[in-house]
């Protein structure tokens, strides 16, 4: 079967992808949008679970979201009618790296999709040349709270500990005005989230072809998380400003 299925499935109960709670999002949505009148771009918005949220929080916010998935936009427009967001929010199915505007947004969002860009600096990148002057990145990536296994450098991918991503991040050019370190309670929340989801999905719907490797795939996955990655994994999310030059 698909992964955008496995994915799509994996975030039933937590449509923020990525380990964060309500009142996280919320707070750094606030700190991000201090006006309430903000235009804001979400580069791989998924269905779209932050735009949503700022929009409902904020009457006068206007919002734009870039995903490739044909599957989730389809999911996010239908949330954003039923909410009554439908007018406030354009919805865009490309790349997000491939997607231009010919105006700028006051703030530009990534969180949990910087593997679209190649990693953090560059996610970076990509939302400063979308960036209006004075305007706020919110970008989240994850980070090794301590020195992970070889297994899970393998898994997961090249990352710094939280200083040194943080130094990176500032030698390139920005300035954190507000950030987020995801709890232990976040971090294990999202993962059951995940495995759950999935598991949940297929003990009730045992007759669909798909049910056994969908079981099979929150096996893998819990695995995966337990033996491999739970005790060095963190997420960071951070509000920038770019800085003077």
């Amino acid at each position: 079967m698909d992964r955008e299925k496995i994915s799509r499935l994996a975030h039933t109960d937590h449509p923020v992808n990525s380990p964060l709670d309500d009142e996280s999002v919320r707070r750094l949505l606030q700190r991000t949008l201090n006006r309430g009148d903000e235009r804001i771009l979400d580069l791989g918005c998924g269905e779209a679970a932050w735009l949503l949220r700022a929009l409902t929080a904020h009457p006068n916010v206007t919002a734009e979201g870039v995903d490739s998935s044909a599957q989730v936009l389809a999911k996010a427009r239908e949330e954003a009618a039923g909410l009554g967001v439908g007018q406030r929010l354009v919805l865009h199915q490309r790349n997000a790296t491939d997607f231009t505007s010919p105006r700028p947004f006051d703030a530009v969002l990534s969180v949990g999709a910087t593997h679209a860009f190649g990693g953090l600096l560059p996610t970076l990148d990509a939302a400063h040349s979308h960036l209006a002057p004075g305007g706020r990145v919110l970008v989240g990536d994850a980070y090794w709270e301590c020195e992970p296994s070889a297994a899970a450098r393998e898994m997961l991918g090249e990352y710094e500990d939280l200083a040194t991503t943080m130094d990176r991040v500032v030698a390139h050019g920005w300035t954190p005005v507000f950030g987020h370190i995801s709890t232990r309670q976040e971090l294990d929340d999202f993962e059951w989230c995940y495995t759950g989801s999935l598991a949940t999905w297929a003990l009730d719907h045992p007759e669909d072809p798909d049910s056994a490797e969908v079981l099979a795939a929150a096996a893998t996955h819990r695995s995966q998380w337990l033996h491999g990655y739970r005790d060095s994994f963190g997420f960071l999310t951070l509000v920038l400003g770019r800085t003077p030059e």
